[in-house]
């Protein structure tokens, strides 16, 4: 259970936030010479929903004991025969963390995009990277969120997507 909390936290709340939010955010003013990012209030809302989603993953850690399913959520370990309210808390963390995501992803590539040049092989690396990582987040994150959404039916609402007795 901590194992699984220590996963989800170093990925979804330090490296993506630091490493694409922190950084991104930092420099990518700097490579257009703007005063900040294009959005800069989705920029905003992206940062304000991590301590949410943070409290969220932080509590399912303390709620029953744990959510021991792996940092993948690992379905037949995380369906309702085995896991409590601390998968829920965990599922909706990840969904918030994620939406905060998609939207920080927006705010870079359109940043990008407007960046005052002529080509984007004009531009340096670190631009391309965070326009590329971001496409990257707004392609994975979704099905993210689907998986999880699935998830969430199969505990509370009786479906079967990932449990193969129901058909």
């Amino acid at each position: 259970t901590v194992e699984t909390a220590h996963r989800l936290v170093m990925i979804f709340f330090f490296v993506m936030p630091v490493m694409m939010g922190g950084f991104g955010n930092w420099l990518l003013p700097y490579y257009w010479e703007g005063p900040d990012m294009h959005f800069p209030r989705l920029n905003n809302f992206s940062f304000w929903t991590l301590p949410w989603a943070l409290d969220l993953a932080v509590l399912s850690l303390f709620t029953e004991s744990g959510s021991g399913t792996g940092w993948t959520l690992y379905p037949p370990l995380s369906t309702y025969l085995y896991m409590g309210k601390s998968v829920d808390l965990t599922v909706f963390s990840l969904h918030l963390a994620g939406v905060g995501s998609i939207f920080g992803s927006i705010n870079f590539i359109v940043t990008v995009r407007g960046m005052k040049l002529v080509d984007m092989h004009q531009l340096s690396m670190f631009p391309i990277s965070m326009f590329v990582t971001g496409h990257l987040l707004g392609v994975a994150l979704p099905v993210l969120a689907g998986g999880l959404t699935m998830l969430i039916t199969d505990r509370h609402f009786n479906t079967s997507f990932f449990y193969p007795v129901g058909g």
